[in-house]
């Protein structure tokens, strides 16, 4: 699996992550990007090509998995503002628990918001409603800080 992230600078995050995938899929390459498609649920995905990719953008940052087997990315702002009473509709009872137990309630419901949308993404049913029917941990190994942002990401072995 590669991994790509810039500051967005003057561009949209959209354009920074292509042009993120556009670099890593020739670095592993060789070639140009092939044609992308989409599934029923708006997956994005390569038009005869064994590798997959995922991209995640927020305000200040773009990011970009590529690899051989499905993966999935997700991102958010270490500072973003997200109102705590989201908790209540997107958090499953386990996850509620460890959340109010949390020291840092807003890094915590970040947290699970990146593992959530990061798993929609790997299913390719994307956010239907509320995603809390989830059991994740705050300790999650597939979620990481970089560059001040909190990261999640996902691959099929």
């Amino acid at each position: 699996m590669k991994l790509a992230f810039c500051t967005l600078e003057g561009e949209t995050g959209h354009d920074a992550a292509y042009r993120l995938l556009e670099t890593l899929f020739r670095e592993e390459t060789g070639q140009d990007l092939p044609r992308i498609l989409r599934t029923d649920r708006g997956k994005p995905y390569f038009c005869g090509s064994p590798y997959h990719f995922s991209i995640a953008h927020t305000p200040r940052h773009a990011f970009c998995v590529l690899a051989r087997h499905n993966v999935a990315i997700d991102a958010e702002e270490a500072d973003r503002k997200i109102n705590p009473a989201l908790a209540e509709k997107i958090l499953s009872p386990e996850e509620k628990l460890r959340y109010d137990q949390a020291p840092d309630k807003p890094r915590a419901l970040l947290t699970f918001w990146v593992l959530k949308e990061a798993a929609a993404k790997l299913s390719g049913e994307g956010l239907r409603g509320y995603p809390n029917h989830t059991d994740f941990s705050l300790s999650d190994a597939r979620v990481q800080e970089l560059d001040g942002c909190l990261v999640a990401i996902f691959q099929d072995p």
